[in-house]
């Protein structure tokens, strides 16, 4: 049996469900590894000082403390992380895939802290709060 196109699957209520509940995993064992080992203690990709230096020389204004939602979500935006994203796309396991992240680095992952972004977003972001101690907080 072939595949749908993506034509085809439009928004189809099982896929989107599979989605957001593979991302709600990785959430979930993110969070617990911040809590039990804290967030300077790991390294989250094998290149983890690559991203964080591209991330900060492309991205040096965004406020990783406290995520603003329009700096993911214009149509300029977008583009702007579209073409940083791509150039990852051999070097960053599952690097466009969908993930969650905390809009407010001190609080858990919620319905009202958290937004989709992709793979890679979520690693820079991370790993740059790990790197700044915006993270330490979390560890029980």
């Amino acid at each position: 049996m072939a595949l749908p196109t993506a034509e085809e699957t439009g928004n189809m209520a099982e896929m989107e469900m599979q989605w957001a509940v593979k991302a709600m995993h990785h959430a979930e064992t993110y969070m617990k590894l911040l809590k039990s080992v804290g967030g300077k203690n790991f390294r989250l990709t094998a290149i983890d000082d690559e991203l964080y230096a591209d991330f900060k020389k492309n991205f040096p204004n965004l406020n990783i403390e406290k995520l603003d939602e329009s700096e993911f979500k214009t149509e300029v935006s977008k583009a702007k992380w579209r073409d940083f994203i791509n150039k990852y796309e051999n070097r960053v396991t599952d690097f466009n895939f969908g993930s969650l992240v905390r809009i407010d680095c001190k609080g858990d992952y919620t319905e009202e802290n958290t937004l989709f972004v992709m793979r890679t977003q979520f690693y820079c972001i991370e790993i740059a709060r790990n790197k700044e101690g915006l993270n330490d907080s979390i560890k029980n």
